[in-house]
């Protein structure tokens, strides 16, 4: 049940109803009517502003209508305790406790389902995230990203959307050839003690290379590595291939998993750059032009040459794009373009990218590109993530570790589990920088966001332990019929914003809003549970060693949603702490 769409529906039937009566002009659409949260201020549950937007085209104060239209509330609802209109027009509803006892009832038996928001359109979404290069481990770089492309996804499926989570392969290009030399060096030094040439700022460095080296070698797989040249097709092969395995371990670890990894070398060898070209010049979106010297650049260094361009600016672009390089090979953004224009031919409804923070430029032409590719605007969904911070003893953290000058996913997952860096990672809007402070992390606090709702759980988990029943399972209940205290129906309403938490993490991709939600309500929860150490009438286990039903089922719904919550965000509910 969620209580604000279901009181909208009886604001617009109210003002249909009293239109039929020529009390009130109704309009075009709804548009701009809403239920919402009311201010703590006001001792209320729901609030509308349904006076103040109806007021100009019925030329009447907001006030005015908010008065005719609350009496036809009060007057046609059972669950209305009291009803009152406030400047400069906002209706402020309180309900009585029979309908939270209504309330829970429908949070019990629906529990797999409360939250999902069953009216609006479901649609099929393809998710990209992490793709970085194939070259080595995952880093705390790549992990915020992982992180929020994962749980967007998992959001949009708990809304019922089908998502399907893919990995773009940059395996083509310099820096695959630069890695391949790489591995190839490090066989060389592990079959032949040749020393690894570290002075070569082209190569990467990290010792896990030895790893990929030894792994190839043993594979047994009839290569000599006495010429790069001629092993090197096969190598670059089993290279990425090692890369892959490492980074599909790095991301399972971080709990995550995609459907599709798509090859970049794929999509150029057949053809699908040179065939999403002729589509685009087919459509006048490209033309033969010259660049001009971008923004801070020395204009007597800049060469204006002939080139293949896109026509980013007819679709909001600052520029037109490049799509061919001086020696006559596809620029990085034309085989994105035809990547993307494969996803545009799988028939999904909406592409979300989600990109690092050095990628921010790079949405307009992208965007651009996919708004010709479909004909559709806003196809494509572009999330940033932002920069982390890593701090420990209040000071910028830094790990050294054989896989580089880097501080891996492993290392981070090492030092505070796979739980807390997810749990963590999404407890800020994404398009801002993140501090990662260790030590808090640690903490066994309300300065813990994750510790606390887990033990928000894990408390509730010992009420059940103490009855023997299995907090996992539903609560087998005859009578819904019971009458909450106001501390509970305080936590209730809590427990009902949770469709509208939903709601809004789904519409706007931001999940960091159920990590937040999800500590509000265990705030509530720990305040409720700690009142019990002043008055006995308020623990959730009587004197008697037992539990009330009304608390039992209390207790369930509560659990219900932070179990949902924390399944989103992809961490653990332990039954004890």
């Amino acid at each position: 049940m969620n209580i604000f769409e279901l009181y909208l529906d009886k604001i617009k039937s109210a003002i249909i109803e009293l239109s039929k009566k020529g009390e009130i002009i109704v309009p075009e659409t709804f548009n701009g009517i809403n239920a919402e949260i009311p201010p703590s201020k006001f001792d209320c549950d729901i609030s509308t502003n349904v006076g103040m937007v109806l007021s100009k085209l019925n030329k009447r104060s907001p006030l005015e209508l908010a008065e005719k239209i609350s009496l036809f509330l009060k007057d046609s609802d059972p669950f209305i305790q009291t009803i009152e209109v406030v400047k400069p027009g906002f209706i402020n509803i309180k309900f009585k406790p029979t309908f939270w006892s209504n309330f829970i009832e429908s949070v019990i038996t629906n529990s797999k389902t409360f939250g999902v928001n069953d009216k609006e359109q479901k649609h099929n979404y393809l998710v990209e995230f992490v793709s970085a290069n194939p070259t080595g481990p995952l880093h705390v770089g790549h992990c915020r990203g992982a992180i929020l492309g994962d749980v967007i996804s998992n959001i949009l499926i708990f809304n019922q959307h089908k998502v399907t989570k893919e990995y773009y392969v940059n395996d083509y290009g310099n820096q695959i050839i630069n890695f391949t030399k790489s591995v190839f060096a490090r066989i060389r030094e592990v079959k032949f003690n040749e020393k690894f040439p570290i002075d070569n700022s082209d190569l990467y460095p990290g010792d896990y290379l030895i790893d990929f080296a030894n792994n190839i070698i043993s594979s047994n797989i009839g290569l000599d590595f006495d010429n790069y040249d001629d092993v090197s097709e096969k190598l670059t092969e089993l290279s990425i291939e090692q890369a892959l395995l490492l980074i599909k371990k790095n991301l399972k670890s971080l709990g995550i998993k995609h459907d599709n990894f798509v090859s970049e070398k794929s999509i150029v060898t057949n053809k699908e750059v040179e065939n999403v070209i002729q589509f685009l010049e087919d459509k006048d979106f490209v033309y033969k032009g010259k660049i001009k010297a971008p923004a801070g650049e020395d204009k007597k260094d800049w060469v204006e040459r002939e080139q293949l361009l896109f026509r980013s600016t007819d679709f909001g672009d600052d520029k037109d794009r490049a799509l061919q390089k001086s020696d006559g090979t596809w620029t990085y953004f034309a085989s994105d373009v035809a990547y993307h224009k494969n996803k545009v031919d799988r028939k999904f409804d909406y592409l979300i990218n989600i990109l690092g923070a050095d990628h921010a430029g790079y949405i307009k032409r992208i965007s651009s590109s996919v708004d010709a590719l479909s004909g559709t605007k806003n196809k494509l969904i572009c999330k940033i993530s932002q920069l982390v911070k890593l701090i420990k003893d209040k000071k910028p953290f830094k790990m050294s570790k054989r896989k580089g000058d880097y501080i891996t996913v492993d290392d981070l997952i090492e030092e505070v589990g796979k739980d807390a860096t997810r749990f963590i990672m999404l407890n800020r809007s994404s398009d801002v920088e993140l501090d990662f402070d260790f030590d808090s992390v640690k903490e066994k606090s309300k300065d813990n966001p994750l510790y606390y709702v887990q033990y928000c759980y894990a408390r509730i988990s010992s009420v059940f332990r103490h009855l023997d029943k299995d907090l996992a399972k539903d609560v087998d209940i005859d009578n819904y019929n019971f009458e909450y205290s106001d501390d509970e129906i305080k936590i209730l309403k809590k427990i009902s914003e949770w469709p509208k938490c939903i709601d809004s993490a789904s519409t706007k991709l931001e999940p960091h809003r159920i990590p937040i939600y999800l500590y509000e309500l265990a705030a509530e929860f720990h305040s409720y549970w700690n009142l019990g150490k002043q008055f006995p009438e308020k623990r959730f286990i009587n004197d008697q060693k037992n539990i009330p039903q009304d608390k039992l089922v209390f207790l369930k719904a509560i659990a219900n949603v932070i179990k949902s919550g924390m399944d989103i965000v992809g961490v653990s509910s332990p039954a004890k702490m």
